[in-house]
């Protein structure tokens, strides 16, 4: 007899299987239909091309159920199921809901699956006599991508990973047998706090729009092989990769601003393998892009153009090995864990690398080789020597990344270089020089060929009043004191700004078209000026002089060189600025930490004074996870995080949180975090003076209300109204005294920003007097937090220059959209 289980919710879970089995079956019908189709000669019976749509507009309402399902389950905390257990919990707000969605690996294999439905809808609509092979291969992606989520067995062999597997049937746990196990499944495991952050919640989002429009260029580029359409699939590729590279860029910066604003690795960008696996098909693409320009215009570089094209997207799919298999499980904070798919990711990779060879190979004698060299004097010439430089670095890239494969494979023990990013910053930054310097100079340029007296003067003109600017920005930043690298990388990329600069300033007085690629490149080499100066200059604020390296563990993940501690409400000195940490404010699950900076003149006026409120939380396996605040200035930012500090978990805040509601202690009894109490007897206007401050009885007041006890009609509750001044800040106390019957009652008030404890424990009606009784903090029970602060120097150059290069694509994508119009 099967068991029933008492309180599971397994209709959504069945309806939401029903769907992602039917996604595959019809991307699968798609794909086989649009073959058809492509392959009809005459191209006169459209019923294949009409089952294609078919299909496919079935597959992408299949993608939609299977979204809505996962997504109800998650939002109603149904955790039968392993994903919302495993991603998800009560206390998360819904947006956080919403990152819990695409936390684990089958939500984000949702995302990708969704975002090239919608894309593959869009060419239905505009692909025309593209429609059949194109969306042939994408169905082909689709019938991929939808077997990631099918979690099924075949002979032995799992297929996939279904997000709507029960909890029971995952985990081999003995009580998720018994049919009351739900019982004692009260909460989710919950969303890491690392992405518990907004960008979390619109970063993945865009990346995976990126990634699945990757595949579009590559698409045109099979259909062109296949339909021996050789030329005609330049021009709409060339649109789409623009597109591709605009929002997988995008998606990529986003990601470093999650990192900058929620990581405490200090920066924006620290070579992870994963964001090394996200940016090599960005700049792969980047590359094509090029070339095909170079291709439309001067029929020179076909076969750089079409590999660097379909190479793109087969390096996404690399990427999503990468990142998925588990291979970079000890290089990476970010990878996921291995779901035993690793077979399936690799077969994933073939399938499309081989569609790519096999089309290559059957029309290779067919390629528009062109027979004339290209002149050297010409702009599409440089555009393709700086488009191979760019797939050199991601050749370096790849191969210092792809250790742990290398390793996996040949069964090596090759180890990852000991300071990666020293080594990718050198290597990064020197292919960088040579790509910031033909950014520069190719634009003194003519497509065919330009006369060389007059483009020398032109470069060279820019390229000296670069050295003297790169020169001065170099001396002033102290850049020059870094590797030899980054002073030529900043002079360069200063080369390209002034380079394009001309071309955006001719564009504004009549050629218009030039306009989108000078601004997209502008904006690369201000992000590349903004890198270089921020990351390279960068300077650790909180310098730690007092000798106190805090604990062994502590030193192992931070530098105590670089933190300073900072007790409550007494003031540090921190080169510049004098910071006080004032208090503390709780937000579930966050807790926040006030930091209040002031910066005076010789005369000890506060010129300026900021808080910030660098947030913590107490996570029982990640430990202390930090998230920074940020202080922006126009020509500099300065960062906090908190590195140490000892605060409750979570389900402890809880716990306190429901204990009391008016703010008195809810421990009466808990005196051993204070120093011996004190007992003042004070009129009102009485000053009672105490270590750090004193405080000032202002009044008695009667007290109508007191926790959740009821007062009867004859008890008696006074309050005594206190005012604290303590290290310039002032704060209010209401102790409180009740008298029933014979007996009294006192009810403590804590004050934990001034680190006191206060009772109100006698009424002295003869004398018009009450007593107030102390309890103070002892200085080795202070609350107290370990800090670290950095200041960014001109980081503003690499956020304005990362929009400013989003801007410039689709500007250049509105003008490969209106040629295509008129061709």
């Amino acid at each position: 007899m099967d068991t029933v289980f008492k309180g599971e919710h397994l209709l959504p879970g069945q309806l939401g299987q029903f769907f992602v089995v039917l996604a595959f079956g019809a991307a699968l019908l798609s794909t086989i239909a649009y073959f058809f189709a492509a392959n009809d000669i005459n191209k006169l019976d459209k019923s294949w091309q009409r089952i294609g749509r078919i299909g496919f507009w079935l597959n992408t309402t299949s993608v939609i159920g299977i979204g809505v399902c996962l997504f109800y389950i998650i939002y109603n905390h149904f955790f039968e199921y392993h994903y919302a257990y495993a991603h998800s919990s009560r206390s998360l707000p819904v947006y956080y809901i919403i990152s819990s969605f695409w936390e684990g690996q089958e939500g984000s294999f949702w995302l990708w699956t969704f975002w090239q439905a919608v894309l593959g809808n869009l060419l239905i609509w505009r692909a025309k006599s593209w429609e059949s092979p194109v969306l042939a291969v994408i169905s082909v992606a689709q019938v991929l991508l939808s077997s990631f989520l099918l979690g099924v067995e075949i002979f032995g062999a799992r297929i996939g990973s279904s997000p709507f597997i029960l909890l029971r049937d995952a985990l081999e746990l003995p009580f998720l047998k018994r049919p009351d196990y739900l019982a004692f499944v009260r909460d989710g495991n919950g969303l890491s706090p690392l992405l518990q952050n907004y960008w979390m919640v619109i970063h993945p989002p865009t990346l995976f729009l990126g990634f699945a429009s990757m595949i579009i260029p590559f698409a045109y580029g099979i259909a062109g092989l296949w339909q021996k359409r050789y030329k005609e699939w330049v021009g709409p590729a060339i649109s789409y990769s623009l597109f591709a590279v605009m929002v997988l860029g995008t998606g990529i910066i986003m990601g470093s601003f999650w990192a900058y604003e929620s990581l405490n690795f200090g920066g924006f960008w620290a070579w992870d393998p994963v964001e090394n696996a996200s940016v090599i098909p960005w700049l792969t693409l980047i590359g094509a892009v090029h070339v095909l320009i170079v291709f439309k215009n001067s029929g020179h570089a076909y076969f750089t153009a079409l590999f660097l094209t379909l190479i793109s997207f087969v390096l996404v799919l690399y990427a999503s090995y990468l990142t998925r298999s588990g291979v970079l499980g000890e290089t990476s904070v970010h990878a996921f864990t291995d779901l035993g798919m690793n077979a399936h990711l690799i077969i994933d990779v073939l399938v499309f690398l081989v569609i790519a060879v096999v089309a290559i190979v059957a029309r290779w004698k067919e390629l528009p080789f062109s027979q004339k060299e290209e002149e050297t004097y010409s702009r599409e010439f440089w555009l393709f020597v700086g488009s191979v430089f760019l797939a050199l670095s991601c050749l370096q890239l790849v191969a210092v990344t792809s250790i742990p494969v290398f390793n996996a494979v040949f069964g090596t023990k090759v180890a990852p270089p000991n300071e990666p990013v020293t080594l990718y910053n050198i290597f990064q930054g020197a292919f960088a020089v040579v790509v910031a310097l033909f950014m520069g100079f190719t634009q003194f340029l003519k497509y065919k060929k330009t006369e060389p007296a007059r483009f020398l003067i032109n470069a060279g003109a820019y390229l000296l009043s670069a050295i003297l600017i790169g020169g001065v920005v170099v001396w002033l930043t102290g850049v020059y004191k870094l590797h030899t690298v980054y002073s030529l990388l900043t002079i360069t990329a200063i080369y390209a700004v002034l380079s394009n600069g001309k071309v955006l300033a001719d564009a504004l007085k009549g050629k218009l078209k030039l306009a989108g690629s000078a601004v997209a490149h502008i904006g690369f080499g201000l992000l590349l000026i903004g890198a270089m100066i921020s990351a390279g200059t960068s300077k650790v604020v909180s310098e730690n002089a007092t000798g106190e390296m805090y604990s062994e563990e502590f030193a192992k993940a931070n530098n105590p060189r670089e933190n300073i501690m900072l007790y409550k409400n007494q003031p540090v000195q921190m080169g510049e600025y004098e910071v006080t940490y004032t208090g503390d404010s709780i937000a579930l699950p966050n807790h926040y930490f006030k930091v209040d900076y002031k910066k005076k003149d010789a005369q000890g006026k506060v010129t300026e004074q900021f808080t910030l409120t660098p947030n913590s939380q107490a996570n029982r396996k990640m430990g202390l996870v930090s998230s920074p605040d940020t202080k922006h200035y126009l020509f500099h930012d300065l960062y906090t995080h908190v590195s140490m500090a000892p605060i409750k978990y979570e389900d402890e805040l809880r716990q306190q949180a429901g204990g009391g509601d008016d703010g008195h202690d809810a421990e009466q009894n808990d005196d051993s975090n204070y120093d011996a109490p004190v007992p003042h007897q004070v009129a009102i206007g009485d000053t009672i003076r105490y270590r750090e401050g004193f405080m000032i009885l202002k009044a008695l007041a009667r007290q109508t209300t007191l926790q959740s006890i009821k007062l009867k009609a004859d008890d008696v509750a006074v309050g005594a109204e206190l005012e604290i001044t303590t290290h310039g800040k002032v704060y209010k106390a209401l102790p409180v005294y009740l008298i029933r019957g014979n007996n009294g009652f006192d009810f403590a008030k804590k004050v934990e920003d001034a680190g006191l404890k206060l009772r109100l424990t006698k009424i002295i009606p003869k004398d018009n007097k009450v007593e107030i009784t102390v309890y103070q903090q002892p200085e080795s029970k202070k609350q107290y937090i370990v800090m670290r602060a950095i200041m960014f120097p001109y980081i503003n150059f690499f956020w304005s220059g990362t929009i400013i290069m989003v801007i410039g694509f689709l500007m250049s994508i509105f003008r490969r959209n209106k040629e295509l119009k008129t061709v």
